[in-house]
């Protein structure tokens, strides 16, 4: 056990007192204090050990403080600490090629995280194809930087509104709640046709690209249809339209592969990544394009830069980070452990009243939550939540276990490292609380007087 922190309720006042914390109100957040962490556990400043259910924010894919990234980063502060993004450096050419090599693109443009490189993939996106528009869906993410954060559909873009212009939403593959009012059975796969008929009325000569996550992540994720993917690869392909996956939370291992577009058997024209490419190590995102991307800004300006773009560190653990991933066969496992993950969540679905729907690839999964499964009924409504899913939450956290839930959606995101023992632990804690949440649905309404 870790030794608990002699001022541990100082550190957090001082954080609350000098810091902001991000999509809070300020008053109400109620940090943990983080003093270190192992595998696929973290400590706290008193002295308690969590589970890291969500590999923080569903990047930590090694887990926290894996010794071989741990030494990259070290060895590079003592070669070369910073280099200017003008300059080629030992680095910054072999991650340059790891990444051509696992997405089967071209070039790569490093950025600081996923919303720049969100941000860069728009704006190159455009260059290349002198259009304007982007389509995006409603359940998405794309990041917090203004154009990113107008191209999600997600609620946390609502305060920038207008934000950037040019950004067309459509509707998801959410089969569960599909906006079609279509089933497994009866489905034509409307959720690519009507995305045909966006772009006729937006104008096919005006849309440079659709911007999807290669698996929706913190808006329910969504697990596409088998032939989705293939459906709008061959659509964009009959416009001259551009595919931009955003693998920020999905690439990287988390499904079981460099990339979750790969479980389709489609080519993107541009990858952006960040979270496991380093496992959040150090700050790192990347924009990989294709070969013809990359050709077109060999005599075309690419108008855009960073101070930090190929910040050596960064690249540096994202190197390591890698070779972790191969060298201890990560993506083997992910798919190992994620086959048990989804026999225990279709038996959760089997048990619980209140789980609706499971959704899963990888070690990438979701419980939906409702309070009807005949209705399917949200047990939490769109950008809210509700005493069932705080009581849910409340006492997932009470047993240690650190997990993130949002509107009526719990995830189990672990670091790809997690053992069974590990994975059972989580999931016995997990199993509690739904049983919590199916006695409130059941328990009788009283009656007015």
């Amino acid at each position: 056990m870790p030794d608990a922190h002699p001022d541990s309720q100082q550190v957090i006042q001082d954080n609350r007192d000098h810091t902001l914390f991000s999509w809070s109100v300020q008053q109400a957040a109620n940090p943990i204090h983080m003093t270190g962490g192992k595998g696929s556990h973290f400590y706290d400043g008193d002295g308690g050990t969590w589970l890291d259910f969500s590999s923080q924010l569903i990047n930590l894919n090694v887990g926290h403080q894996h010794p071989a990234v741990l030494d990259a980063i070290k060895a590079q502060v003592d070669t070369l600490c910073f280099a200017g993004p003008s300059f080629a450096t030992d680095v910054r050419a072999t991650l340059g090629k790891k990444l051509r090599e696992v997405t089967g693109l071209g070039k790569s443009f490093f950025t600081l995280g996923g919303s720049e490189a969100n941000e860069n993939a728009m704006k190159m996106a455009r260059l290349y194809t002198g259009r304007d528009k982007i389509i995006t869906r409603y359940r998405s993410y794309h990041g917090a930087t203004m154009g990113s954060m107008t191209a999600s559909g997600d609620p946390r873009r609502w305060p920038v509104e207008p934000g950037v212009p040019g950004i067309v939403r459509a509707f998801d593959p959410y089969c569960y709640r599909c906006p079609f009012g279509q089933n497994v059975e009866s489905c034509k796969r409307e959720c690519v046709s009507h995305i045909e008929e966006i772009i006729q009325m937006e104008g096919p000569q005006n849309i440079a690209a659709i911007m999807v996550e290669g698996i929706t992540g913190s808006n329910g994720l969504l697990v596409p249809p088998d032939d989705y993917y293939p459906k709008l690869r061959a659509l964009c392909d009959k416009y001259g339209i551009l595919i931009i996956d955003d693998e920020v939370m999905s690439g990287f291992g988390r499904t079981g592969k460099w990339l979750a577009t790969q479980h389709y058997g489609i080519k993107p024209d541009i990858v952006t990544c960040a979270k496991g490419l380093t496992s959040g190590y150090m700050p790192l995102g990347a924009v990989v394009v294709s070969d013809a991307i990359a050709e077109y800004f060999e005599t075309h300006f690419l108008a855009g830069g960073l101070t930090y773009s190929g910040h050596p560190v960064s690249l540096a653990a994202a190197v390591a980070n890698l070779k972790v991933y191969e060298d201890e066969n990560l993506f083997g496992r992910t798919r190992e452990m994620g086959a048990y993950l989804a026999l225990r969540l279709e038996a959760m679905k089997a048990k619980y009243a209140c789980v609706g729907d499971v959704r899963y690839k990888g070690l990438f999964s979701v419980i939906e939550l409702v309070k009807d499964k005949a209705t399917r009924e949200p047990l939490a409504p769109f950008n809210g939540t509700s005493p069932e899913m705080g009581k849910l939450a409340g006492h997932i956290k009470s047993r240690h276990v650190y997990a993130y839930s949002r509107f009526n959606f719990l995830w189990v995101c672990p670091p790809l490292i997690i053992t069974k023992e590990e994975l059972d632990a989580g999931l016995a804690v997990y199993e509690e609380a739904l049983a919590l949440v199916d006695q409130m649905i059941a328990a009788p309404v009283a009656a007015d007087d």
